[in-house]
């Protein structure tokens, strides 16, 4: 049985020579790059969206787990980080640091616990398990057909 399959559309705006709209569902949102690297800072950059996705799932997956079992989570917070290092045969390796503050009157136990748990949020395991990407080209429509936007 195939997952639920989610859309995500991403277009340059015009606006600047990297910002983006995002749509996804009713929610429509902005990417760009900071404008030390030629971008307006009008939205978070992509490294950004990749950490604010693994935030959110992880603090959604504790959330559900916490709940279900009825424990004393009052407030979890998630601060993420990325940067590439040296890896073996000096190839980069992309290294994400994840803290997770978790804020209620919880025992040991349940720490570790919800701690393993967002090792299971669905971003993770997306992430760890290496995900096949597939690229094509499509012919543009009418409708996606626009000026094209300013050059650096």
């Amino acid at each position: 049985m195939a997952d639920h399959q989610t859309v995500v559309t991403v277009t340059e705006t015009g606006a600047g020579v990297y910002t983006q709209e995002i749509k996804a569902g009713a929610h429509v949102s902005i990417a760009d790059e900071p404008e030390d690297v030629g971008g307006l800072d009008r939205g978070p950059a992509p490294y950004d969206l990749l950490l604010s996705s693994l935030g959110a799932c992880t603090s959604m997956t504790v959330r559900m787990y916490a709940n279900q079992k009825k424990w004393p989570l009052d407030k979890i917070s998630v601060t993420l980080t990325h940067h590439k290092e040296a890896g073996p045969d000096n190839t980069k390796v992309d290294v994400i640091s994840r803290d997770i503050t978790l804020t209620g009157a919880l025992d040991d136990t349940q720490r570790a616990r919800l701690l393993e748990i967002a090792n299971k949020c669905p971003i993770h395991r997306t992430l760890e398990n290496k995900p096949q990407i597939t690229s094509r080209l499509v012919e543009p429509s009418a409708k996606t057909a626009a000026p094209k936007p300013p050059t650096p």
